[in-house]
């Protein structure tokens, strides 16, 4: 008796197992201030401000286990990264915002814990295609201190955003 109560118990706790669902975690941001003394420079770097503010990202993140960090291939989206990036040991991996959470993207983040980080369009959007639905429109062009969050546990999503400053 006491053996089958023991595989019982065995059985019942590799099932539960089975059942957890993964976790998958987004964390968003839009690039630090950038220096916008040449109007027509479509791909200028992070200003003074910027580059403290991505100082801050990173200790905002300093407790948060991230798994990869991605940014998309401007200066200012990459400066912002980095010092999270470093913090982590973590190599920053470029996005390409057309192709933003494809199947690719999906399957190699899933059950992880990813820092994007983009522009004041493409980071409401990629929260957008998370959720399935256009819940947000374009960021204000000169906020830099939102961070949406969105988890995924099976077919739930929840998601939020908060103000670092």
């Amino acid at each position: 008796m006491k053996n089958f109560l023991l595989f019982f118990i065995f059985t019942l706790s590799l099932l539960s197992a089975c059942n957890v669902k993964e976790t998958t975690t987004y964390y968003l941001i839009r690039h630090a201030e950038k220096d916008r003394t040449e109007k027509t420079n479509s791909n200028p770097n992070l200003n003074k401000k910027g580059q403290e503010r991505a100082k801050r990202w990173a200790t905002y993140f300093e407790n948060i286990d991230l798994d990869a960090i991605y940014a998309t291939k401007y200066y200012r989206t990459m400066q912002t990264a980095k010092p999270t990036a470093k913090s982590k040991s973590l190599d920053l991996q470029n996005y390409d915002p057309r192709t933003m959470y494809d199947t690719v993207f999906q399957k190699e983040t899933q059950g992880k814990k990813v820092l994007i980080v983009g522009h004041s369009n493409t980071t409401p959007a990629f929260v957008n295609k998370i959720l399935g639905e256009k819940k947000y429109k374009s960021m204000n062009d000169r906020d830099n201190s939102s961070v949406y969050i969105v988890t995924i546990k099976g077919d739930k999503k929840i998601n939020i955003i908060e103000i670092v400053n």
